[in-house]
């Protein structure tokens, strides 16, 4: 598969290269760029299937790189230093990411969910959701979530709430619709609790603004859509002065 890198560090070029090499030996790196007017020139002139994109360059960011693009038919792994901000916008937008320097194992695995997505072609949808949750001008943030045979992007005031079954995730939808995903609630908590949910039992994360009431005698949450969710002892507290917020 057609590789490119486009990074200005080029420690960081090198370093990946010789990574690749030898762990990832399928990749063909055909080029390497080392920042967005080069960048994309070498998409256009090699139509890459996978590009590692740093996220801050000399002359802009990968943000402004992929702004101009008008589709993108390519795997995208973005490459940062650890920012908190950058890091949950991509991963609401699921799209993977490294973060330097580079972690072999996490670069394996960001690179078969690559290869295993080549034919889903819906890249520059993931990235339309990333460029919009990063405008602070946009209050209709988005979530993507993927299954073995489909990625959903779905809007955050959708979801009504999420339910743990082991290594699986259940989203309960607006609409009625369930989506199954293969990933635990804690990484679910973390991402949507800063967007108004609250982890109410071990197994059950809710919209806030989705709750109707609190039947204190029951312990349980009634819904918007009348459906009810238990609350955990050591969570009634916390329910509590957020319902009286």
């Amino acid at each position: 598969m057609k590789t490119l890198i486009i990074d200005n560090e080029k420690k960081v070029r090198e370093a990946l290269i010789a990574l690749l090499h030898h762990f990832c030996s399928e990749l063909d790196v055909i080029e390497q760029a080392t920042g967005i007017e080069d960048g994309l020139k070498m998409i256009g002139m090699y139509k890459p299937d996978i590009v590692f994109l740093d996220v801050e360059m000399d002359d802009g960011t990968g943000f402004d790189l992929l702004e101009r693009l008008k589709e993108v038919d390519f795997q995208l792994i973005f490459i940062t230093a650890h920012d908190k901000y950058a890091v949950q916008a991509f991963r609401y937008s699921a799209i993977d990411f490294l973060v330097k320097p580079i972690d072999p194992s996490f670069l394996v695995e960001s690179v078969e969910r690559a290869k295993s997505a080549l034919h889903l072609k819906q890249t520059s949808r993931q990235i339309q959701t990333l460029l919009s949750n990063i405008d602070p001008k946009n209050i209709e943030q988005k979530i993507v979530l993927k299954d073995n045979s489909n990625i959903y992007f779905i809007k955050i005031r959708d979801i009504v709430r999420c339910e743990s079954d082991g290594a699986y995730t259940a989203f309960y939808l607006a609409e009625g619709e369930k989506i199954v995903i293969s990933k635990t609630i804690k990484e679910y908590d973390e991402l949507l609790t800063p967007k108004g949910f609250l982890r109410v039992h071990q197994s059950h994360l809710v919209q806030v603004a989705k709750i109707k009431r609190f039947e204190r005698a029951k312990e349980v949450l009634v819904l918007d859509n009348n459906e009810t969710v238990p609350v955990a002892q050591r969570k009634r507290e916390v329910v509590m002065e957020w319902l009286n917020k």
